[in-house]
């Protein structure tokens, strides 16, 4: 499976969106408000997830943070480049 399918499947999973697909969420569309409609805690299960998942760290820098989660786009290009830090 590629990392962004991976991401939107985790996605799905973390927050029991049953009545979305990975195809129905698309790589450069936000995640939070007018895009997938996504709040504040889904980012902390999302974070959680994705911590678990690829043993990531992530920062406490909300604004830093809101970037990253701005779209799967932005998630795999994090993922991707903390995978060998």
């Amino acid at each position: 499976m590629e990392l962004k399918e991976e991401i939107k499947d985790l996605i799905i999973k973390s927050l029991d969106l049953e009545d979305l697909t990975v195809e129905d969420i698309k790589d450069d569309e936000p995640l939070f408000n007018d895009g997938l409609g996504l709040d504040s805690i889904d980012a902390l299960e999302i974070g959680m997830a994705l911590q678990k998942k690829y043993n990531l760290k992530l920062s406490s820098d909300k604004e830093k943070n809101a970037k990253l989660f701005y779209s799967v786009n932005t998630l795999a290009e994090f993922v991707e480049s903390n995978k060998n830090a």
